[in-house]
C-alpha cells in the first residue's frame, strides 16, 4: 500500500508593507515638531522659506519647514499622496476646499460658494489629509517665523499648482520631484 500523496502546502505570499495612513503621518508630525533640538536645527532666511528633508515613516516623505513672515505656498494638491503637517512654531493658517476635485482633465472650474474651508494652526497643532487635497498655507504673521513638519505618503509623485480669482481656479503648473529637490 502506497503513501497518500499530498500536495505541497502552497507558499505564502510575501506579507506586503503596511500603508502609511494619514493618521499616522500626524503621529509622526506632531512627534517631530516636538523635538527642541531638531526645531532650532533649522536655518531661517528672513526673506524665503527654508527647509531640510527628513525620513517620514515607512518610506513616506518628510520635510521640516521655515516660514518667514508673509510667506505662503499659493493653492496647490499633491496629487495622489496623502499628507500631514504639524505647526512646531509660530502660527500657520490653511485656506483649504471642502470638495474633490477632478484628479486630471480640466484646466479651469468654477467653485461652489460653501466649499472654502479656513483653519489657524498654533505651536503642536496639526492637521491630517486625504489624496487630491487642495490647499494653501500660510505664514500671515507681519513679524514672526513659523515652523512646521509636512510628511506625505506615497512620497510626492507631483504637486499641481493653481490660480485662484474669486470662485474660480485654474491649474498653472504641474511641478515634478526634480523641480523642488
Amino acid at each position: 500500500m502506497s503513501a497518500p500523496t499530498h500536495a505541497p502546502a502552497p507558499a505564502a505570499a510575501p506579507a506586503a508593507a503596511p500603508a502609511i495612513s494619514a493618521a499616522d503621518l500626524l503621529a509622526f508630525t506632531r512627534r517631530i515638531a516636538s523635538d527642541p533640538e531638531l526645531i532650532a536645527s533649522l536655518p531661517l532666511d528672513p526673506e524665503g522659506r527654508t527647509w531640510i528633508r527628513l525620513d517620514g515613516p515607512g518610506g513616506s516623505e518628510a520635510w521640516l519647514i521655515g516660514w518667514p513672515p508673509g510667506t505662503g505656498t499659493g493653492w496647490h494638491d499633491h496629487a495622489e499622496s496623502r499628507g500631514a503637517f504639524t505647526t512646531a512654531q509660530g502660527h500657520l493658517t490653511e485656506n483649504s476646499l471642502a470638495v474633490r476635485l477632478p484628479s486630471e482633465g480640466w484646466q479651469s472650474l468654477s467653485l461652489a460658494p460653501d466649499v472654502d474651508r479656513t483653519r489657524r494652526l498654533g505651536a503642536g497643532t496639526g492637521r491630517a489629509f486625504g489624496e487630491h487635497h487642495v490647499h494653501e498655507v500660510l505664514n500671515e504673521s507681519a513679524t514672526e517665523h513659523a515652523i512646521s513638519v509636512h510628511a506625505y505618503y506615497p512620497p510626492l509623485p507631483l504637486i499641481r499648482r493653481y490660480s485662484r480669482t474669486g470662485p474660480v481656479l485654474t491649474l498653472e503648473q504641474v511641478e515634478r520631484p526634480t523641480d523642488w529637490q
